[in-house]
């Protein structure tokens, strides 16, 4: 095996799923795609539920100063989000979608530019996209990206069923996400305390929980200038450890 690996075999589960799911999705009816839609919105704050879960483990709240968890998370968020405003995060991410619906010749009116984004957003938030990515470059094993794979596999499907090739478009975003961890985990080893990784990931949940409100179409939270959060997290619990 190579360097990288598990981020190829997740590169290819993803277009494996888009693909399936995008001729399984022509032969669906609107109002069924639409409430396929709505079911991975549901799951998808299933998904956010899981990863805020760390904020009341006790590992993570006796790394920081007694009641500053959620100032840590509410921290990144707000800087994060400024930062993200300030270059305009969520508009490049909607022109590089526009510009790969172009290349792949997806029609204007077409679901591509959410799908890209949405997707890109769900594959490369959580801690398995992290970790396994780091395991990877550090030798230690793929086991935690295999799993990924499947679950992204199914939820490529899933997603790709009613928002079309945009799906398969994110695996050019998570091919650099991983990509990046990865070189990380090669030249820097294990760079992140439990703790830290738990204040991404928690950061990472409120944002899978701003995608599920954007597939439910109750709110379009521009998700992507929130981006930055999830580096600034484990920098933010790392500063605030050094108070308690």
């Amino acid at each position: 095996m190579f360097l990288g690996i598990g981020t190829v075999i997740n590169i290819f589960s993803i277009l494996i799923g888009a693909t399936i799911g995008v001729f399984a999705g022509s032969k669906i009816k609107d109002r069924t795609r639409e409430l396929v839609t709505d079911i991975l919105g549901l799951i998808t704050l299933i998904g956010a539920a899981q990863a805020i879960a760390p904020i009341w483990s006790e590992s993570y709240l006796s790394a920081l100063p007694r009641g500053w968890g959620l100032l840590a998370v509410l921290a990144a968020m707000i800087v994060g989000g400024l930062i993200g405003a300030a270059f305009k995060l969520e508009d490049r991410l909607d022109h590089f979608g526009e510009y790969l619906r172009v290349k792949f010749r997806a029609k204007s009116e077409s679901s591509f530019i959410e799908g890209f984004v949405s997707a890109s957003l769900l594959f490369v938030i959580g801690p398995l996209a992290i970790l396994g990515s780091i395991s990877d470059g550090m030798s230690r094993g793929i086991d935690q990206l295999l799993l990924k794979s499947i679950l992204d596999m199914f939820a490529a499907m899933a997603f790709a069923a009613s928002l079309g090739w945009g799906v398969a478009a994110s695996a050019i975003a998570v091919g650099i996400y991983q990509g990046a961890w990865t070189v990380i985990g090669a030249f820097l080893g294990n760079i992140l305390a439990s703790y830290q990784i738990d204040c991404m990931t928690i950061t990472g949940g409120l944002m899978l929980v701003a995608i599920s409100l954007r597939l439910l179409k109750i709110r379009q939270v521009a998700v992507g200038n929130l981006l930055p959060a999830l580096f600034l997290a484990p920098v933010i619990a790392l500063a605030l450890h050094q108070f308690n």
